[in-house]
This record gives structure tokens, C-alpha cells and sequence, in this order.
């Protein structure tokens, strides 16, 4: 192996936006994240739309999704 082109692996300080704080390993000092294991659907069993940057809304306005639903057709 090559020397000294690993970067180096730091203990690193992980914020999610729920508050929850907790601390692991990366090349980088801290993150900031949006979503993580206490907060995600899939590991809370409660079922809701992750979106971050608008793109269900984007998505239902798109193809008329309210309306599919209700059973009318546009």
C-alpha cells in the first residue's frame, strides 16, 4: 500500500435536526444531518413522507395526485 494518501480517520460529532447528538468515526470532525435512526420511519414503525427538499409536493402537484385520489379525473 501507498503511504500517507489515507486520510485521517477522527472521532466525529453527528447532530440530527431531531436533537439527537451521538458520536462516531469519519474523516471529518462533525456532521450535521437531517434524519437518523431515532427519527427514521423505517426504525420508528411510524409511517411518514421524508422530505427534505419538497420533492413529494413537487411530485403530487406534478401528476395531479390529490385529485387521482379523490377518484377524479383531471
Amino acid at each position: 500500500m501507498k503511504k500517507d494518501i489515507h486520510p485521517n480517520y477522527i472521532e466525529c460529532s453527528v447532530e440530527c435536526t431531531c436533537g439527537t447528538k451521538f458520536t462516531t468515526n469519519s474523516t471529518v470532525k462533525s456532521l450535521k444531518i437531517d434524519i437518523c435512526s431515532k427519527c427514521h420511519p423505517f426504525f420508528t414503525g411510524n409511517e411518514r413522507f421524508v422530505d427534505a427538499t419538497g420533492r413529494v409536493d413537487k411530485f403530487q402537484k406534478r401528476f395531479n395526485w390529490d385529485a387521482q385520489k379523490a377518484g377524479i379525473k383531471s
